[in-house]
């Protein structure tokens, strides 16, 4: 059987991923596709997508229209004869006219158990919600936005302790895998894309950082889940005396000190710092202060003297 010639349509690491695994196995990736280079990190200087640097060290061909709208970019991806579009975290919209560019269409590979969380951040609104479980859905484009029909999924069980940044690595691990593994079925034709149930959907907006601030009247245990949810980013954080303080790791506790204001700090010491919210106490385990490294609760108190009383602000 001939290899299906692919083009691969990505930008950060999740997609990456996926094109690693697809170059891997000794796919025919005719070209890649991910957008423009932008400004990254503290120096803000113009540094490729994860996806463009795997591109080059393949040496794959790399492609980095501004949209796809444009005549000129769909008429070069007609030109490469393609017979599957594979998308992961590309950022741009696929026109109607792109999506039946390639002989079997274009494929999604989406963090979340569709129709569950469909949007832009998946994996942390299932943190958010306290799902018990998240994983992959592999999908048949089409014009509505992550509504087309299940090819393939595959689970990933959500642990307490896992962050934003733990699950992104799991499900791009997954989705690489999935993804291997159907392609010689849609090559074959032997998968029946199943269609979404409408009624189990629901929507995953993408973040926005005046989420990552602290609300102390808010429970332990959906604090606990904002702080990991917004691990590696935008990190949730508070104030104190007039300072963010960015809070890295937490962990609920059963206790409750309810006498006292939420945000006020219960005790500190090797253990970390308890702090009582809405409902029970969150042990703050590693925080970073502005313009400071992450450091543990320990380095943070050597650093700081605070008594059992003084509060956290809740709002900036």
């Amino acid at each position: 059987m001939t290899k299906l010639k692919i083009i691969f349509a990505g930008t950060p690491e999740f997609a990456a991923v996926a094109l690693r695994a697809l170059v891997a196995a000794d796919n025919e990736v005719v070209a890649v596709l991910t957008q423009p280079d932008r400004p990254a990190g503290r120096g803000r200087r113009i540094l490729p997508g994860a996806v463009k640097q795997v591109a080059l060290e393949s040496q794959l061909q790399v492609m980095q229209p501004l949209s796809l709208q444009e005549m000129k970019a769909q008429q070069a991806l007609a030109a490469l004869d393609a017979d599957l579009m594979v998308v992961a975290a590309y950022g741009l919209i696929l026109p109607p006219a792109v999506l039946t560019i390639p002989r079997l269409g274009c494929i999604n590979i989406h963090a979340s158990l569709l129709p569950r969380w469909r949007g832009a951040a998946p994996i942390q609104r299932a943190i958010l919600a306290g799902d018990q479980k998240s994983g992959v859905t592999l999908m048949q484009m089409n014009q509505g936005l992550d509504t087309g029909a299940i090819l393939s999924q595959a689970v990933c069980v959500l642990h307490p302790d896992d962050t934003a940044g733990s699950v992104h690595d799991r499900l791009a691990q997954l989705g690489a895998c999935t993804l291997l593994q159907i392609l010689p079925r849609l090559q074959a034709g032997t998968i029946n894309p199943r269609p979404q149930n409408e009624a189990e959907a629901c929507y995953a907006p993408k973040l926005n950082k005046k989420e990552a601030v602290i609300d102390w009247s808010q429970s332990a245990n959906e604090l606990d889940r904002r702080v990991r949810a917004f691990n590696p980013w935008p990190v949730a954080h508070t104030l104190l005396a007039g300072q963010r303080i960015r809070v890295w790791r937490a962990q609920p506790l059963s206790e409750d000190s309810p006498e006292l204001e939420p945000g006020s700090i219960v005790r500190s010491g090797r253990a970390g710092i308890d702090v009582q919210t809405g409902n029970g106490l969150l042990r703050l385990l590693e925080l970073q202060p502005a313009g400071g490294r992450v450091m543990s609760a320990v380095d943070f108190l050597n650093a700081r003297h605070l008594q059992a009383g003084v509060c956290f602000g809740q709002t900036e």
